[in-house]
């Protein structure tokens, strides 16, 4: 493939520092992950957003999280229609090959996916309405949620709730899946909702019973 370049000088200094450091201090620990195989306790569904570093926020090592990142950590219907779905896909995996015990959802503050798709709903983006907008109809998803939001007027409030709307939707969504439903019900799941605020390092879960965040 002709449009496939090498590595940028950066990134081959870094994973030459890398090996020669962290992989080498810990070689027995990574080839005993790779002779094992991977045994993750939870699944993490993230956004894309390079400011998000799950494992980091949780102090997590190789092998602790199996993590699945879209945008704005969405998790659609479950629509078993033939078609490509590769969030689907891989929720499939972790809970029923797995066997994870924890299904985590994480959303998090000034999320671009989320403000597209506040901007869609008021007519600001017409980009993202085109029908070859992979972003927009994929934020198609939580659309219908704004109505709950739209109310607000100050903006960074209204950003700030419709991102932990998108959070709920997902697990809303998560709980069509028949094979989620089932794990659930027998107790060999749990599913939870965490938003975090990037600046403040703040971290909030959502409460089924109250059907708000409150601070971990």
């Amino acid at each position: 493939m002709e449009t496939a370049k090498p590595l940028p000088a950066y990134l081959v200094q870094r994973y030459q520092g890398w090996k020669a450091t962290t992989y080498s201090e810990n070689k027995v620990w990574y080839r005993r992950l790779a002779n094992e195989g991977q045994r993750p306790r939870a699944m993490v569904i993230s956004c894309c957003d390079s400011r998000v570093h799950v494992t980091s926020i949780f102090g997590a090592d190789q092998g602790e999280f199996f993590i699945h990142r879209n945008i704005a950590n969405l998790v659609p219907p479950y629509e078993p229609d033939g078609d490509h779905h590769g969030t689907s896909a891989a929720i499939e995996y972790a809970v029923t090959a797995l066997k994870v015990a924890h299904l985590i959802v994480l959303g998090h503050s000034q999320c671009g996916g989320v403000q597209g798709c506040i901007d869609m709903c008021k007519g600001n983006a017409p980009q993202l309405e085109e029908k070859e907008s992979f972003v927009g109809r994929w934020m198609d998803i939580l659309r219908p949620k704004y109505d709950l939001v739209s109310g607000i007027e100050d903006a960074e409030q209204q950003a700030r709730q419709f991102e932990k709307q998108a959070i709920v939707t997902s697990l809303e969504n998560l709980m069509s899946f028949p094979f989620i439903t089932s794990a659930v019900e027998t107790g060999d799941l749990s599913l939870h909702g965490l938003w975090t605020d990037i600046g403040e390092g703040g971290l909030q879960y959502f409460d089924a019973e109250t059907s708000g965040f409150k601070n971990v």
